[in-house]
């Protein structure tokens, strides 16, 4: 999250274009959307970062995305209008726990999700792709993103591009 810390305001036009976003926007560091419960209350979950109405959920050394019972995910109340059960394995244990949470935090806050990988892992890809898979509505489906770590390579300052690439292995795509 240096890319989005290093100055007070994202001014950066190339990164701002990339991520659907006006220039100029202070990011919001663990920001906790309310996601309304089938018992009235809300989750008050932590995602990354909110930049404007675009959330995000940096991945970038962490092993999968989070994991829970299904009773975890049956307690959302707008779980079955919004996903496809078919296409989300709902069974004991669901995998993308973390995923499907904050496209529930997107379409209760009216904004936009992405999640911002490391290209060389299409297996997040893939879950990322598969959770989108699953969501009903187009609208909501066109307000979610991937960006990888590579794509954002290219539009950064170069003292964070040589950042990313000592320290993680990330070159420009």
């Amino acid at each position: 999250m240096n890319v989005f810390c290093c100055r007070r305001r994202v001014v950066n036009r190339a990164l701002c274009s990339m991520l659907g976003v006006p220039c100029g926007l202070m990011p919001q560091f663990g920001f906790r959307p309310e996601i309304p419960l089938r018992n009235g209350r809300k989750d008050r979950t932590e995602i990354d970062m909110k930049l404007g109405d675009l959330m995000v959920e940096a991945k970038l050394t962490e092993i999968d995305f989070q994991t829970a019972p299904a009773t975890m995910i049956k307690r959302y109340r707008d779980i079955d209008e919004l996903f496809d059960p078919e296409e989300l394995d709902l069974s004991d244990v669901v995998r993308n726990y973390q995923l499907i949470r904050s496209v529930l935090a997107a379409s209760a806050t009216g904004g936009s999700f992405c999640v911002l990988c490391d290209a060389r892992r299409p297996d997040l890809i893939e879950e990322w792709y598969a959770v989108m898979r699953a969501v009903r509505s187009c609208v909501l489906r066109c307000r979610l993103q991937l960006l990888t770590w590579q794509e954002l390579a290219v539009v950064i300052p170069a003292s964070l591009r040589k950042f990313l690439a000592l320290k993680y292995g990330i070159v420009p795509a």
